[in-house]
């Protein structure tokens, strides 16, 4: 690989073979750091240790949250997420609906069409019934 060009590289550009080293490090050096891969990568060589639980609390532990409070901390968040929407202006809201209405009248008229049509054609192979 170290032949073959990349996006991107000119002629001119020697850089070290891939092979032979990682950030500056031979690769037998390489295989035992627990440094990030080389080219911004996020993952490591090794896994990292789990972390011990002693410190945590479990459900158990943590006070229960009544229905009444998950309610209403429901529709807050409910509340909080709406003022965050953009709304459209009246003109934006009926240009979008003269839009959708558009669309589903010329969509309407086409799948009219295909049954009509198809309709015929059935009648028209199999014979009207007498």
């Amino acid at each position: 690989m170290a032949e073959s060009k990349r996006r991107g590289e000119d002629d001119g550009d020697e850089r070290p073979n891939d092979d032979a080293t990682v950030d500056g490090v031979a690769d037998d050096d390489a295989t035992d750091a627990d440094e990030p891969v080389s080219r911004g990568g996020t993952a490591t060589r090794k896994r990292a240790q789990a972390e011990p639980t002693e410190g945590r609390k479990t459900r158990k532990d943590a006070e229960r949250i009544g229905l009444f409070a998950r309610i209403a901390r429901f529709f807050r968040e409910v509340v909080a997420e709406l003022r965050k929407v953009i709304w459209p202006t009246r003109k934006e809201l009926l240009t979008y609906t003269a839009v959708v209405v558009t669309f589903v009248a010329v969509m309407l008229a086409i799948v009219a069409g295909l049954d009509y049509g198809f309709a015929k054609a059935v009648l028209w192979v199999f014979g009207e019934p007498s």
